[in-house]
């Protein structure tokens, strides 16, 4: 009998092992997949030692920590950069993002007793698109790591996210990885010849039909020419921890101007700046009589042919009303928001403003539910009240110039269908401004850039990307990249850029596949609640 417990013990052991090592290899598959790592096709096995484990363990809690160590794993490798600019908010951001990843696996886990294996293989690819369409719009986003993401680096292989955005993406990895784990159990189980084929045929069809779909798709040739117009886009290379100094605006004013002349010719339509190139905050109605910018004013009156987008921080007083959530308030009573914005300057023309809308969490913003930590999050370089933000998107157009921008700040280039709403409103290029220069030079700001890969074919319009410390690039239509800056130097590019005023089916109905799976989700949840509601009540 004891040495039956012996031998009982070390199969239990054994077995954790196996699942521990599982988890383990979940988590570097996931991790090896992620730009800029070398092996994206790892993204289509990465879950099924998850699904394996999922199907062996018999307690919840189980499952949480093996679920929870994979996704620690792929959330360290694929983000520490975080820490580079904040070690705190690091810290919050990849654990809060680890545990929301688990949930929808803790929903499988929950039905798979309850329903066939097919159903709750269904159930799992609908709970993990619910949540990330919810991690998308709810006020702790943070997409980074949605899987339609994986590709960005591989642009050829997905241009049909124009009809399905990275929601597509997603759907495919979920189904290629549900797929090859159910061929894989097939093959361990013995089963038939048959049933072996008709999986591993299904794996191939699905692949050649994304494929052949893929090779068919191709940007619209109704590209409207810019003719000889040109972009110029300016990397000034300027440190984040010192370009809110007073002391060096003066200096940087002159390098942005400075290089914008070296740059530009009398075809020039646009120059772009990266975010908060602009630094000395002041309020809107003095930015025209702010002293700091009156060299840009004068520069802008020099060439009255070109439009200058900018990044600028800005002020805006509401008196004693406290007009926005969002407003703080100051000694003497007075209500105000402070605003990361974009502003368009054209010589003749009242400037243009767009605050950010889509902020960063805890470093640009807080949720409502968390504002009571608001201190603790300022101590750490967050700020307390959070920046203003506008109601909707805007569109830069001054008469006469041929582009119609959309000024996109930083963090709001990993977001699809906002982007896509910028297009709506009838854009036809998208101005990306950033900083990335917190993050140091890490793989961080190499993903940025290519998530902005993604929004070019998601609204097959050209990229013109603008980034402090680098890198700065054309992108084309097709998510390619024509042009760029290295890292950590001052320069600049001019690229001449065609207009599209055709809208791609994603931007016409945006993000319908997370919106349909989320849908079907709260279906099935009501369904079990009123099932279960039915079953207490009619109990003898």
């Amino acid at each position: 009998m004891f040495q039956m417990s012996c031998k009982g013990q070390k199969y239990n052991y054994m077995k954790s092992t196996q699942k521990l090592g599982l988890s383990v290899l979940a988590g570097v598959l996931l991790s090896l997949a992620w730009p800029m790592a070398p092996f994206t096709l790892f993204i289509f096995i990465a879950f099924v030692p998850l699904i394996s484990i999922a199907n062996q363990v018999t307690k919840a809690r189980q499952l949480f920590g093996y679920t929870f160590l994979s996704f620690l794993i792929w959330n360290v490798t694929a983000t520490w950069w975080l820490w580079n600019s904040t070690g705190t908010g690091a810290v919050a951001a990849i654990t809060a993002n680890t545990l929301l990843m688990c949930l929808p696996w803790w929903g499988y886990f929950v039905f798979k007793k309850k329903y066939t294996s097919n159903i709750s293989l269904l159930l799992l690819a609908i709970f993990w698109l619910s949540f990330e369409y919810i991690h998308l719009n709810w006020e702790l986003s943070w997409p980074w790591l949605t899987l339609g993401n994986v590709f960005a680096t591989n642009t050829k292989w997905i241009q049909w996210y124009e009809y399905t955005g990275i929601g597509g993406g997603s759907l495919v990895v979920l189904t290629v990885n549900i797929i090859i784990y159910q061929l894989l159990q097939h093959i361990l189980q013995k089963a038939t010849r048959k049933i072996i084929s008709i999986k591993a045929a299904s794996i191939v069809a699905l692949f050649v039909a994304v494929l052949t779909f893929n090779s068919f798709v191709t940007p619209s040739n109704t590209l409207q020419s810019a003719s000889s117009n040109n972009v110029v886009i300016v990397q000034p290379n300027i440190s984040p921890y010192d370009k809110f100094e007073l002391s060096t605006a003066t200096n940087q004013i002159k390098l942005l101007i400075n290089l914008s002349e070296r740059a530009l010719d009398s075809n020039t339509s646009l120059i772009i700046w990266p975010e908060t190139a602009m630094s000395v905050a002041d309020w809107q109605e003095n930015i025209g009589t702010n002293n700091y910018y009156q060299p840009i004013f004068e520069f802008t009156n020099k060439h009255p042919g070109l439009t200058l987008i900018s990044g600028i921080e800005t002020f805006k007083n509401y008196g004693n009303t406290k007009a926005t959530p969002t407003a703080r308030k100051t000694d003497n009573g007075m209500y105000y928001d402070a605003f990361n914005a974009a502003i368009a300057i054209k010589s003749g023309e009242t400037f243009q403003l767009y605050n950010k809308s889509k902020l960063v969490p805890g470093v640009e913003s807080l949720p409502s539910f968390l504002r009571f930590l608001a201190p603790a999050f300022e101590k750490f370089g967050g700020t307390t009240g959070g920046y203003g933000i506008s109601d909707s998107v805007s569109i830069f157009y001054n008469k006469g110039n041929p582009y119609i921008s959309a000024p996109i700040i930083c963090y709001e280039s990993i977001y699809g269908e906002y982007v896509g709403s910028y297009v709506k409103k009838g854009a036809t290029l998208l101005a990306i401004i950033t900083n990335d220069g917190w993050w140091g030079n890490t793989p961080g700001h190499k993903q940025h850039l290519a998530l902005a890969k993604l929004r070019a074919i998601e609204t097959r319009r050209w990229v013109a990307r603008s980034a402090n410390t680098g890198i700065s690039a054309v992108i084309n239509n097709k998510g390619e990249l024509l042009s760029q800056q290295p890292w950590n130097k001052a320069a600049f590019i001019k690229y001449t850029i065609p207009n599209n005023t055709e809208l791609t089916f994603y931007v016409k109905y945006g993000d319908y596949i997370f919106k349909i799976s989320t849908a079907l989700g709260f279906l099935f949840f009501i369904t079990q609640i009123f099932l279960a509601m039915k079953q207490r009540f009619t109990k003898p």
